[in-house]
């Protein structure tokens, strides 16, 4: 039962670090439940003070995963369009077989958001649409590093125990 639950564990964390790029996956969440999982397993002890300050956090990046990119669309002057141009373009841009498209796709789609919005103001949604990117590339960045920091609490915990489990 250990092994399973040290395996799921350290499958959720990996889920949550790519997670914080794909769109698909809740990144912060999944990490959380791999470390809870992970405190689950009989021969660790549950320290809830981790569990209840990495809860914490997780819900903060979640609430801001929102917040950041659209204030980046609106400091710049973007619209609603735009911000769902950012996520389609992300998708299409995951999807697409083209170098860096991840990256491409979110920019270029919160661009042709822009401009369904108002296609005759070309420059307000270039700027709209560099605004939604760099509250991408923040909001994904700052969810890489939670995961990285939740692999390192993993990482530590498994180490501090190794062991037990070998």
């Amino acid at each position: 039962m250990e092994y399973i639950l040290l395996s799921l564990s350290f499958i959720l964390i990996i889920a949550g670090l790519l997670g914080s790029i794909l769109p698909l996956l809740p990144g912060a969440p999944l990490s959380w439940f791999g470390l809870l999982l992970l405190y689950l397993t009989p021969s660790i002890e549950i320290n809830y003070w981790i569990l209840g300050f990495t809860l914490v956090l997780t819900l903060l990046i979640v609430l801001l995963d929102y917040v950041i990119p659209a204030q980046g669309t609106k400091r710049f002057g973007g619209s609603k369009y735009g911000i769902w141009g950012t996520n389609i373009g992300l998708v299409v841009g995951l999807i697409a077989p083209i170098p860096f498209g991840f990256i491409l796709g979110p920019f270029v789609g919160a661009l042709l958001g822009e401009l369904l919005f108002d296609s005759k103001n070309i420059q307000r949604a270039f700027k709209a649409a560099t605004g939604s990117f760099i509250g991408f590339l923040t909001s994904t960045f700052i969810q890489f590093v939670i995961g990285i920091i939740f692999l390192g609490i993993y990482l530590q915990i498994v180490i501090k125990h190794w062991d037990v489990f070998f």
